[in-house]
């Protein structure tokens, strides 16, 4: 996962990143409102962890602009405004979680992993593309180079799934939740075989790749 942590107390933002960094994630860090809204409007996050408290702009404000701009990334406010009355307001700012200071990080990873498993509200585009591929939603159809391809509605599902998070990796356990609606690791090789089918329609009679295997991770699609 790729995470944005806008966390102004030196030591505190520094053990969560060190904490998340050490799990595998991608963290990027900053110390203010304002770089935090630059870097959330310009970088592609699964998940971003926010302190109410910021210099130059407000935690509060910070997410209530993103939402007003059409960001709909899951937002955990970390805080030390632990009131029903602070938790209210923050999650009708916009915010996804509310998790009090001081904190265990072992919960903050299991409720950032749990933001990032959930559906996020995306405009529902007609049309999704990636290069030369195209997905009509509407129509049922996918074309790659003009040329139609025959896919199984498992296959069109995930090909969807992928589309519709371009750029970003999507672990096994995201695609056996979202495609499969099983929450729990069910010990096949049921994710690896479509993948594999998708790809021999989607990829092989092609010059290009456009399914990519992150090693360790899962899966994506680029542009």
């Amino acid at each position: 996962m790729k995470l944005l942590v806008v966390e102004d107390d030196e030591t505190t933002g520094n053990y969560i990143a060190r904490g998340l960094r050490e799990e595998g994630q991608s963290v990027d860090l900053v110390a203010d409102g304002r770089e935090g809204l630059i870097q959330a409007t310009t970088g592609n996050y699964d998940v971003m962890i926010v302190d109410r408290m910021l210099p130059e702009i407000d935690g509060m404000t910070l997410v209530k602009t993103l939402r007003g701009a059409g960001n709909r990334t899951p937002v955990l406010f970390l805080t030390s405004l632990g009131s029903v009355d602070d938790r209210i307001d923050g999650l009708n700012a916009g915010g996804d979680d509310y998790l009090v200071k001081p904190f265990a990080f072992g919960e903050l990873s299991a409720r950032v992993a749990a933001l990032s498993r959930r559906p996020q509200a995306m405009e529902r585009e007609s049309v999704l593309r990636a290069g030369d591929l195209e997905m009509d939603l509407i129509a049922r159809r996918v074309t790659r180079a003009g040329q139609t391809l025959d896919l199984l509605p498992r296959e069109f599902s995930i090909l969807e799934h992928l589309l519709r998070r371009k750029g970003r990796v999507q672990t096994r356990t995201m695609l056996l939740e979202a495609i499969w609606d099983i929450s729990f690791d069910p010990g096949t090789n049921v994710v690896e075989t479509h993948i594999s089918r998708l790809r021999a329609k989607v990829d092989r009679p092609f010059d290009t790749e456009l399914i990519k295997t992150v090693r360790g991770a899962g899966y994506r699609i680029d542009a």
